[in-house]
């Protein structure tokens, strides 16, 4: 039997100006994630949703998931694998496609990840490894989009 993980937060809208949802355009999109111990998130919706472009929103936050979630996966393989990161990187990008319906979805998010290894030796692994980081990203392996990789290494 495999153990099995459990999480909680809560997310508490804080964008009630006075009328509540009485039209689309009377109340904020604003709102804090809250977790216990954590620092609190405070999120709105994307600006083209009428959101406040300086707090990050749930697509920002599935894609930071997806990125940090590769980087410690792959972190772990390349300690296992010998190969010593120094630094690492990842300018990641999303798209989302919006149906005329209202919904969306993404269609597919690419990480682009920097990474300087120790050794010219590890370039070619340290490239390859990636890979296997994907295979074992719990994040990526819950989405039903592909995450693609363009990586790069140097030393």
């Amino acid at each position: 039997m495999h153990p099995e993980h459990n999480y909680q937060l809560t997310v508490r809208w804080t964008g009630n100006n006075g009328t509540g949802t009485s039209s689309y355009r009377a109340y904020e999109r604003s709102h804090t994630i809250q977790i216990d111990n954590k620092v609190d998130i405070k999120g709105s919706s994307d600006p083209v949703f009428h959101g406040d472009k300086t707090v990050h929103n749930p697509e920002d936050l599935l894609l930071a998931s997806l990125s940090a979630c590769h980087m410690m996966s792959y972190l772990h393989v390349c300690v296992k694998a010998g190969i010593v990161v120094t630094d690492y990187i990842d300018n990641a990008t999303g798209k989302m496609a919006v149906s005329d319906d209202g919904s969306g979805h993404f269609t597919e998010v690419i990480l682009n990840p920097i990474v300087t290894v120790s050794d010219s030796s590890m370039l070619e692994k340290a490239n390859e490894l990636h890979k296997t980081a994907n295979q074992l990203c719990f994040i990526a392996n819950s989405v039903n989009f592909p995450v693609k990789h363009i990586p790069k290494s140097k030393v």
